[in-house]
């Protein structure tokens, strides 16, 4: 394996790793490096989603005794029973959009305009948020929650496919609006990562599984290992960060982003398009 194949991998995973869980959009920011970097090829495609299970790993960690505590009182607890329904319930709407519409999404909304504007439109809705809306937090935890406001937070989840709008984003500062705290919109936002994430990279391995390799096993495992580094590092540093912080510096990052997108696009330096 060539070991600037692997360093580039490496990068890769670190980019992933950090900007999964932020409200700063993980697919535009892997597009922009993987452009740098040359891994622009159908593999690098399956690669980039490959190794966001790297990251969620990192999010089973962390949360480890909550899930444990979760799937093992399953059968004898209704506050279990009724975090694990709402887990499934926000991941549904993500679910079905991704087999029915997500191919169409990416055909046409995969370009630098569309990922700039989502930027800088993510970046205004923040503001507004933290700003101006402040909205009251009628629920404190994730075990506040109702079917309907998992529901809700999942139809935002949604929004998240949009290129540049960023996952993590929609399903934070959407559930901020919908009346969950700060902590359990951060908390719910991670818990919901865990099946949409491990779907999406399941269903890419499978459908592209004929264009890999056992020699493509040492890229994916330095991306998926870096990743996991990573995004364990930044989900311990989030869940410290909301305790004390607003999200409007990530707005301020997301419109610099925008414009540097747009820049790239302009003078040739990315080929924003799928």
């Amino acid at each position: 394996m060539d070991p600037i194949l692997l360093i580039k991998a490496a990068i890769m995973g670190i980019v992933e790793g950090l900007t999964e869980f932020l409200p700063v959009s993980s697919t535009g920011h892997l597009i922009l490096t993987g452009s740098l970097l040359g891994m622009t090829d159908a593999k690098s495609k399956v690669f980039d989603i490959a190794i966001q299970s790297g990251a969620i790993l990192a999010v089973l960690i962390v949360y480890w005794a909550r899930l444990r505590e979760a799937l093992g009182g399953i059968a004898t607890s209704a506050k279990q029973r009724r975090f694990v329904a709402n887990v499934v319930i926000g991941f549904i709407p993500a679910g079905l959009v991704g087999l029915t519409v997500y191919k169409a999404i990416k055909a046409h909304l995969f370009n630098a305009p569309v990922v700039a504007g989502a930027f800088i439109v993510g970046a205004l809705i923040i503001l507004w948020v933290e700003k101006w809306a402040k909205p009251t937090a009628r629920v404190q935890t994730v075990d506040d929650m109702t079917a309907l406001d998992a529901l809700k937070v999942g139809l935002v989840q949604c929004l998240g496919m949009i290129p540049g709008t960023s996952r993590s984003g929609a399903t934070i500062i959407g559930g901020m609006l919908l009346g969950l705290s700060r902590k359990a919109a951060t908390d719910f936002s991670f818990f919901l990562a865990i099946p949409t994430l491990i779907s999406a990279g399941a269903y890419s391995l499978w459908k592209e599984r004929n264009a890999l390799s056992v020699a493509d096993v040492p890229m994916f495992a330095v991306g998926f290992i870096v990743s996991f580094l990573a995004a364990w590092a930044c989900v311990r540093w989030l869940l410290r960060y909301v305790a004390t912080h607003t999200f409007v510096p990530f707005a301020w990052y997301r419109i610099a982003f925008g414009i540097i997108v747009l820049a790239t696009w302009l003078t040739g330096t990315v080929i924003w398009a799928d």
